[in-house]
């Protein structure tokens, strides 16, 4: 047994530290969210804090490596400054932007802030020492004269060209020829986007989060005993709602068909101020406290149909439907004959009930028999677009229904999970003692398997991110059984059934994808032809319009009010476009520019001068903005490199289920 998490560099996390800093992240997000988390949630709080704890250990042992400090000087010139740290200067901060340094400075050297001075003096010191190291990383960054120039060019010379286009897309495959020395090339210039990493596959048995039929009896139970309660009690029922309900308090003004129709019957038919449920709905149980009924403006109709489609004979469509209507009229059960003829499948089982719905909601014929029709009765066949329907109105009304309701959604119970984290248990036990196969046959458990997925991975597909599996199926051997690890559908117990070596997939087996890019290539090829040959046809100052002889599908366009570090409105971002437009003469024709969507020949019409008074005074502000985005991509580089050479130890997943 150990008390650590892990460790990096050799530098021990024990797992007091590391839950601290859990339960503290946990606290900030709950404040933020107003909710408490769930096991998912929390998993993925945990390795938020990890992968934060790494960072900051690194980060620690090399500003201790490389000898970085910062003297009390540093922080007393930092609190005393003209710039003040923002995370106290803002607290005297008027609404205007005044700072008061006169209260400051009383409150930063009250002998009552001390401990208070004490903390903001180590988070300024850590602050700083972070700024220091990356200083010291990206001391080398530098920011070239002629790199500041080209970003200036790039966002503010504008410019405007006629173009020529000859879309790749409209290259007919007849006009392209390739063999298998072309596919072949194309692989052998492309083999590692081939490439197979060494995979791996797990099976396993799952042991499903869902709840159990006593989890179900509990609730209702609940709420049957809190209608009880609710009954006689003077108390608002708003007050309830907080206590109880798993959503927050809400009073709904809803017309019939907004009802689940398990409630319908006993919210129509209640009285002021009754309470209704627990009714079982897609919520959960819910219990309703009816506050009134008022008029509609909409009236809502509930209606039972027999459908019989009429897609391959309508003849013969017809006439089962007219025999059906026959023994209807002759006294036949309705429920009895939707279930047993009717096409419809989602009404069919439900004996043919369609629910409440407004008008609108039904294609015109139904809606008018369903409308027009008398309670109860069996109306004459009719025909829609999907076939003959008998319908029969159940029920119509013009009432809304004022309502407030308590919801408890049906979940798994801290006793269920034991009992099936047990079960789970067992069998990771008896797997490993006897086999992992004959074990699942006898206790009649299904095994699941994987796709395959890379042996280096942080995510197994279907199963999620939790540590412990991850670490299980990077590491364990062809046969090894797992102990019980949970993922979002529940507990699993799993076997590592395949381990592969990597390597590059077969041209044989890529051979029809490649292909496709060969295709490509060679269209925009042949585009680069076709556009040479209209610009024979052209010449250097003609009409671009002579395009449409030599290729009718060519398209003839503008191009307006351009910058070479954005993209073209309608053609996308065409570097070499751009670039040419950049250098090139005014009002001569270009040799064809291939681009990803074609081939174009463009005509650059003007563009705007370089203006050295407007880059004089932009110069600094582009330099530091170069060099701020250089360095902080520096930074997150030197980082990562950090991590990935870093001796990190995970073994969180030894002290959670």
């Amino acid at each position: 047994p150990t008390n650590d998490v892990g460790s990096i560099n050799g530098e021990k996390i024990s797992y007091k530290e590391y839950s601290q800093f859990v339960e503290t992240a946990r606290k900030n997000e709950v404040a933020k969210t107003g909710k408490e988390l769930d096991d998912t949630q929390m998993e993925f709080l945990r390795d938020q804090v990890w992968d934060a704890m790494v960072i900051q250990t690194l980060v620690r042992q090399k500003i201790k490596e490389y000898g970085i400090k910062v003297t009390d000087q540093e922080i007393k010139d930092a609190l005393l400054g003209p710039n003040p740290p923002k995370l106290i200067a803002r607290y005297f901060t008027d609404s205007t932007g005044h700072f008061d340094r006169q209260k400051y400075e009383e409150a930063i050297f009250n002998p009552k802030n001390k401990e208070a001075m004490i903390q903001t003096e180590s988070m300024i010191r850590n602050q700083k020492l972070q700024e220091k190291l990356k200083d010291y990383v990206t001391a080398s960054v530098v920011v070239g004269e002629n790199e500041i120039k080209r970003k200036f060019i790039g966002d503010n010379i504008k410019m405007y060209a006629d173009y020529v286009l000859v879309r790749a897309n409209t290259i007919p495959d007849s006009t392209i020829s390739f063999n298998d020395e072309d596919l072949k090339k194309y692989y052998e210039e492309h083999l590692e986007t081939y490439k197979i990493p060494p995979q791996r596959q797990l099976e396993y048995v799952l042991f499903r989060d869902l709840p159990s039929k006593d989890d179900t009896i509990s609730i209702k139970t609940t709420l049957e005993n809190l209608a009880k309660r609710l009954t006689g009690d003077t108390a608002s029922f708003k007050s309830y709602v907080r206590t109880y309900s798993d959503q927050p308090y809400k009073k709904d003004t809803l017309t019939i068909n907004q009802i689940p129709l398990q409630a319908v019957s006993a919210i129509t038919k209640a009285k002021r101020g009754a309470i209704v449920g627990p009714v079982l709905t897609y919520q959960g149980f819910v219990l309703y406290h009816v506050l009134g009924k008022i008029k509609s403006k909409r009236v809502f109709v509930r209606a039972s149909h027999i459908l019989i489609k009429n897609d391959k004979n309508d003849a013969e469509a017809r006439k089962k439907i007219n025999e059906i209507y026959k023994k209807l009229k002759a006294g036949a059960d309705f429920a009895k004959l939707a279930k047993e003829y009717s096409q419809d499948p989602g009404s069919a089982i439900r004996g043919g009930d369609l629910g409440w719905f407004g008008k609108g909601q039904m294609v015109k014929p139904f809606e008018k028999a369903a409308f027009s029709g008398r309670i109860g009765k069996i109306q004459k066949p009719i025909k829609t677009r999907f076939g003959y329907h008998i319908v029969k109105v159940t029920g119509r009304t013009n009432k809304k229904f004022v309502v407030e309701k308590i919801v408890n959604k049906i979940q798994t119970s801290a006793t269920t999970m034991d009992e099936l984290y047990n079960k789970a248990s067992d069998f990771s036990y008896l797997a490993k003692k006897n086999d992992f196969y004959s074990e699942a046959k006898l206790m009649r458990y299904k095994i699941k398997k994987t796709p395959k997925f890379p042996a280096e991975t942080e995510n197994i597909p279907g199963l999620g991110t939790n540590r412990g599996l991850v670490h299980f199926a990077t590491s364990a051997e062809l046969g090894d059984v797992s102990d019980v690890f949970k993922t979002p559908l529940g507990y699993i117990v799993a076997r590592m059934s395949l381990v592969t070596e990597g390597g590059y997939k077969k041209f044989e087996k890529v051979k029809k994808s490649i292909v496709y890019y060969v295709k490509n290539i060679k269209k925009r090829e042949k585009a680069v032809e076709i556009a040479g040959r209209i610009r024979n046809k052209i010449g250097e100052t003609g009409n671009l319009q002579l395009a449409y002889q030599v290729y009718p599908k060519a398209i003839v366009s503008k191009a307006q009010n351009f910058t070479r570090n954005k993209t073209i409105v309608g053609l996308g971002f065409l570097p070499k476009f751009k670039e040419y437009c950049l250098k090139a003469d005014l009002n001569k024709l270009s040799q064809p520019i291939k681009e990803e969507i074609g081939a174009f020949l463009v005509r650059v019409t003007d563009r705007s001068k370089f203006d050295s008074a407007s880059y004089k005074i932009q110069h600094n502000v582009i330099r530091d903005q170069l060099l701020r985005a250089r360095k902080a991509r520096v930074y997150e580089q030197w980082l990562k490199k950090l991590k990935e050479k870093a001796d990190i130890v995970d073994v969180r997943y030894k002290f959670y289920r």
